[in-house]
């Protein structure tokens, strides 16, 4: 990746509202250079062709960062970090945690953190419906579940009562939302992410602390 994807990347990420220093521009490409030697052998994404990277993860995984309240971040089945890392890489003062159920892309994502000097980052690997935390979380994010009730259920109980869940989906999730309690829903927003042809949206849940 050459001079050109440093200052792509910045003006795509600022249309976004995100602000970021040269130093996490090259921390962003280390990113990228890291996931395509690993995806080599361990098929970290099934994303193709590499090009579509930058767009699919990278700045898709930017766009949630101006919807988000500040706080400790829970990013559910994350796979090659996306979005949890890049929220990280931009916003070093948050702490992320990376939760996955597979071990290669744990290990992967370990590697990254060390590599990368990621201070605020901690991985951790489990199925979500094993995972045991002693504390909670201000935001959980997600872009691997396929259904608002599901990610409803299972993640609020990781979120604080003034926290917020965050699902990430392409079209307009008309037919999920209507599965969702009454009052649970607190916004659906749509948003658009440079250089990717596809809709998407985010949505914003109130966590059921008594699920």
């Amino acid at each position: 990746m050459t001079q050109n994807f440093s200052e792509l990347s910045r003006v795509m990420l600022q249309q976004m509202g995100v602000e970021v220093t040269n130093h996490q521009i090259a921390i962003f490409r280390q990113y990228l250079v890291l996931l395509d030697r690993w995806n080599q052998v361990y098929n970290i994404t099934s994303v193709t062709p590499k090009a579509k990277w930058v767009s699919t993860h990278l700045y898709d995984s930017c766009s949630i960062i101006g919807h988000l309240p500040s706080g400790s971040l829970l990013d559910i089945g994350t796979g090659g970090g996306f979005p949890g890392l890049p929220i990280a890489i931009a916003q070093p003062e948050r702490e992320v945690f990376l939760l996955d159920r597979s071990a290669k892309k744990t290990t992967f994502l370990k590697q990254v953190t060390i590599e990368l000097e990621l201070k605020n980052v901690k991985v951790e690997t489990s199925r979500i419906e094993s995972y045991e935390v002693a504390k909670r979380f201000n935001v959980i994010v997600s872009r691997a579940f396929s259904e608002l009730k599901i990610f409803l259920r299972i993640a609020s109980k990781f979120c604080n009562s003034d926290g917020v869940l965050i699902a990430m989906k392409g079209k307009y999730p008309a037919a999920e939302l209507a599965e969702i309690p009454e009052g649970r829903v607190r916004q659906v927003k749509q948003i658009r992410v440079p250089q990717l042809d596809a809709e998407r949206h985010i949505v914003e849940l109130a966590p059921d602390l008594l699920m």
